[in-house]
């Protein structure tokens, strides 16, 4: 019993972190809280869920999504937040809110209101280890989830690209100075962030078997919760973060039975956090 709880926590610990990552990396370089993520997030889900019904072959649905994402996140850095830089950061921040919520109620009008499920015939069983036995589609969503997790700790340490990005995060003016193409390296920074929030959508609307209109609220909150908590910006503290939060979620309430609601738990912590260390688990003192 622990142990699946224990697998569970880091299953959607794992999905956390894919969702944050964007927020994170975002914040980085242009310094804005890009709520509008969530609802690159939704509609990754129900572009992967359309496509699947379609062809019937998960993987490819991964990627269609996770391309059709990553261009949606760009062309929100374009067209809406391009613009704003100049202007005081609540206006992003109000513009980011504004298409958060109007994507959600397209997506409502597009699909309907009510949830709608993955075919049956998604290959999942159950992986037998002995003692344990664990849902074939949480051994699914770790595989993949621990792949992308990795492949962006090599991006943004190991290549130019991620170079680029710490550059840009440090000082943009400078960054431009010395020859970093910084408008290219930001729409690649939304390109490769809402790809993989796309993809946590599906992963998912797999675990629950559900995807609806409204499924980025609560992580429109609860992720600016896990980059707070983790550190603004800090791309290993957002990972820790979120791999605390789903732990602490499963085993107090599903495993403890600990009445507070499952949701809440994120923003005690953060109260908690914002109390202590102010900077986050990763931020440096005084940020």
């Amino acid at each position: 019993m622990l142990a699946q709880q224990l697998v569970s926590g880091i299953v959607i610990g794992g999905v956390y972190a894919l969702i944050a990552l964007g927020l994170t990396l975002v914040y980085g370089v242009l310094r804005i809280l890009h709520v509008a993520h969530a609802a690159v997030y939704a509609t990754g889900a129900f572009v992967g869920l359309t496509t699947y019904q379609r062809t019937g072959n998960l993987w490819f649905a991964l990627l269609v999504a996770a391309a059709f994402c990553g261009v949606f996140g760009v062309l929100i850095h374009r067209l809406v937040y391009g613009p704003l830089l100049n202007q005081p950061r609540i206006v992003p921040l109000i513009a980011s809110i504004g298409l958060f919520i109007f994507f959600q109620d397209f997506l409502r009008l597009i699909f309907g209101p009510y949830a709608q499920s993955f075919p049956a015939r998604v290959p999942f069983g159950l992986l037998d280890l002995g003692s344990v036995i664990l849902p074939g589609r949480q051994v699914f969503i770790l595989v993949v989830t621990l792949v992308l997790l990795v492949a962006t700790w090599y991006v943004v340490s190991r290549t130019r690209l991620g170079l680029a990005w710490q550059a840009v995060a440090q000082d943009a003016e400078t960054a431009l100075a010395m020859g970093v193409p910084v408008p290219r390296v930001v729409a690649v920074n939304f390109l490769f962030g809402s790809a993989l929030a796309a993809i946590a959508g599906i992963l998912v609307g797999i675990h629950y078997n559900s995807v609806y209109p409204a499924m980025g609220e609560m992580p429109a909150y609860k992720m600016l919760a896990v980059v707070v908590l983790g550190g603004l910006g800090s791309v290993p503290g957002t990972v820790v973060a979120a791999f605390l939060l789903g732990l602490v979620e499963t085993l107090l309430v599903g495993y403890i039975g600990f009445v507070l609601p499952r949701d809440a738990l994120a923003f005690v912590a953060l109260i908690l956090m914002l109390l202590v260390r102010p900077e986050g688990l990763f931020g440096k003192g005084g940020a």
